[in-house]
């Protein structure tokens, strides 16, 4: 039997989703109690790879098991987790699905508040920006959407079979305060570090340290980035994953 768990974390205590020698994953820490629990040695495909303290609103991931499960698992799971990690859902699925290759599409949300807020510690970035030009860190946004390749906006292009992206949706909303700033991103794939690139690459030109003009020769491939700004990962969320058959 396949099934996938949907599912949610708070990535600040743990290295990304993948399991990694001594250190905590969120992989290995749903691993662990669903071996003890199902008394099998099974192994549990994340949609996607997060880095160190980046988060999840909805996660999806499956597993193979010999046997039906028919009694909560959801519940005693959660029982058993820690508080950062909540399974929202168990759903049985084909032989063949695939929660990494079978998404269609993928949505991440990055949050970022400008003054400093001792309750938002981990859960969005924060950026000192005075005279934050708004307007042209918008444009900036709307550049985006207009291209396919993102060579210059990925850690480790090799990695990937290409680095072509269907970028559905790159938008920046600010709250009434104006002192909290949601981005969201939404395509069919990501590359390795491209969310946390692009958004450093937006704040650069909101602070005046890269142009409009500079960062479409990068969207365009006729010129490498002249450094690579990160954006914080605490900020950085997957909120969506769409796939056919759910």
């Amino acid at each position: 039997m396949r099934y996938f768990l949907h599912l949610a974390y708070n990535g600040t205590n743990y290295h990304g989703w993948q399991r990694q020698a001594q250190v905590s994953s969120v992989q290995a820490t749903i691993e662990d109690k669903m071996r003890i629990m199902l008394s099998s040695d099974l192994t549990i495909h994340g949609c996607g790879r997060t880095d160190t303290g980046v988060h999840a609103s909805s996660y999806y991931a499956h597993f193979k098991i010999e046997e039906k499960i028919d009694f909560d698992l959801v519940y005693k799971l959660n029982r058993m987790l820690p508080d950062d990690i909540v399974i929202y859902d168990l759903i049985e699925v084909g032989e063949k699905a695939n929660a990494q290759l079978d998404a269609k599409d993928r949505t991440y949300e990055y949050r970022v508040h400008l003054k400093k807020d001792p309750f938002l510690v981990n859960k969005s970035a924060c950026y000192d920006m005075i005279d934050m030009d708004l307007d042209k860190m918008k444009q900036a946004c709307v550049l985006f959407s207009k291209y396919e390749d993102f060579k210059y906006f990925c850690l480790q292009p090799e990695l990937h079979n290409h680095t072509l992206c269907d970028l559905r949706e790159v938008s920046m909303t600010l709250n009434e305060s104006k002192d909290r700033i949601l981005f969201r991103f939404r395509a069919n794939r990501f590359l390795r570090g491209m969310i946390r690139i692009s958004v450093g690459r937006i704040l650069d030109v909101g602070r005046g340290q890269v142009s409009l003009d500079e960062l479409e020769l990068s969207l365009s491939g006729k010129q490498e980035n002249r450094y690579m700004t990160q954006a914080y990962p605490q900020g950085l969320y997957l909120t969506d994953v769409v796939y056919d058959y759910i």
